[in-house]
């Protein structure tokens, strides 16, 4: 008969069983090895419907979007929008600071609610951490609805990982906001003595509102149950421009998501130029060898990342890892933003195709997170945000081979470890 000792002993060894299995899935676990079967041009006249059907989105061709840089300039818009809300108001965060900026933006949504309008907020339970118990019972007790998404529960800890990274603002159902930007002071003024975080969002009107409004009611039902319908979420949107646009929404459901095989897609369609920035800069085997490949034949690729004003050190460190790769390949360039921490989360390809949304170049937005982007083809749109690419490369400091091979001894040394965020970050 075994003792109570050799019961401890068994039961410490199938815990570290268990663990060394976890970490091994966690860690280990193989990428999918994207490519696609055949060349595409991303400005050919069906390229559209290849990426529709791939990423379970609709063309809407008639919607219009104004591109808002930085905090100045989309803060006021949405809080614009709110204000002239009629009917409904429906906001989705993974950040939602109750800062100075939060509180104006709370402010304004219970001024609404107390006049009958009906506003609804999801806010994500780890991102929005802050958020906090206080603020969720003035929002309610001024009549808002507020949900947070994937709360810390046993019972929920299969999907604990799963995070909810969209941003989005729905007014009226004909007014939408997206974009990489949450509520929080880190936008609008900075903290600690930093500098504002530099990003980027849409205002968007048009039939494509509908799809974003859609994108918002998933997680309000996968939050609370309740259905959004009628006239108050998705009235009917006439043409307001001729620009062509898919909305694109992933969830970890399918580890294939349609945001990743859309980034995929458009750059290995590229024939001239791709632009990136990014906050968190982690690609995979897959978009590496995509990039090289396109740099092969000629494609020119500017990536900007952010330097040392960066959220995350230890992700940065990560990223400078494939810095080596990339560099040698020839017809690719990094850059470090030095003003700021670069926040934006735009992709551009051949000066026809924009992305813009929520997604980052790394695993946890590919595979873990919920994330929403929308995918436009127009060259005025992407000439807006070229012309913020090149005023961004002012603040940046070209991170050449050379420069790459003389970095600090600390960052050598940590380097090797800081894989170990790759699969999660």
């Amino acid at each position: 008969m075994l003792g109570i000792d050799t019961y401890s002993e068994l039961l410490a060894l199938v815990g570290c069983i268990f663990v060394v299995w976890f970490l091994i899935v966690v860690l280990f676990a193989p990428h999918i090895p994207y490519k696609l079967h055949m060349p595409l041009d991303c400005a050919s006249s069906d390229f559209i419907f290849s990426l529709k059907y791939l990423t379970g989105g609709s063309v809407h061709r008639d919607s219009c979007f104004d591109v808002l840089t930085n905090a100045a300039e989309f803060y006021p818009a949405m809080l614009e929008a709110i204000a002239g809300a009629q009917h409904s108001i429906n906001m989705e965060c993974y950040i939602f600071r109750p800062d100075e900026t939060g509180r104006t933006f709370m402010n304004a949504m219970m001024e609404r609610a107390r006049a009958g309008v009906i506003v609804t907020l999801v806010v994500d339970a780890v991102g929005s951490f802050h958020f906090g118990r206080t603020a969720i019972r003035e929002l309610r007790e001024a009549g808002c609805q507020v949900e947070l998404y994937q709360r810390l529960k046993w019972y929920r800890l299969a999907r604990l990982n799963n995070r909810t990274h969209r941003e989005l603002l729905i007014v009226d159902g004909t007014i939408a906001f997206i974009g990489g930007a949450g509520v929080g002071d880190h936008w609008a003024k900075g903290e600690r003595g930093r500098r504002p975080w530099r990003d980027t969002m849409a205002r968007v009107t048009g039939p494509v509102v509908s799809s974003i409004q859609g994108v918002f009611a998933e997680n309000w039902i996968e939050c609370c149950g309740e259905i959004l319908c009628g006239p108050e979420y998705f009235p009917a949107l006439h043409k307001c421009g001729d620009t062509s646009a898919i909305l694109i929404k992933s969830s970890p459901a399918d580890r294939a998501t349609a945001c990743r095989v859309a980034f995929q897609m458009l750059i290995e369609s590229a024939s001239r130029q791709i632009r990136i920035t990014t906050p968190y800069f982690l690609p995979d085997r897959s978009l590496r060898n995509a990039l090289i490949e396109c740099a092969g034949r000629g494609v020119k690729i500017d990536i900007i990342v952010p330097g040392s004003h960066t959220d995350q050190r230890w992700v940065r460190l990560s990223s400078r890892r494939k810095y080596e790769e990339l560099l040698r390949a020839g017809g690719i360039r990094i850059f470090e933003y030095r003003a700021g921490m670069m926040h934006a989360k735009v992709l551009s390809v051949d000066d026809l195709w924009v992305v813009l949304g929520t997604t980052n170049f790394d695993n946890r937005s590919f595979e873990h997170n919920d994330e929403v982007n929308v995918a436009i083809r127009d060259e005025a749109t992407s000439a807006r945000l070229t012309a913020d690419f090149q005023h961004d490369l002012l603040s940046c400091e070209e991170v050449t081979l050379e420069k790459w091979k003389r970095r600090p001894l600390f960052d050598r040394i940590v380097e090797p470890f800081a894989w170990i965020l790759e699969r999660q970050q």
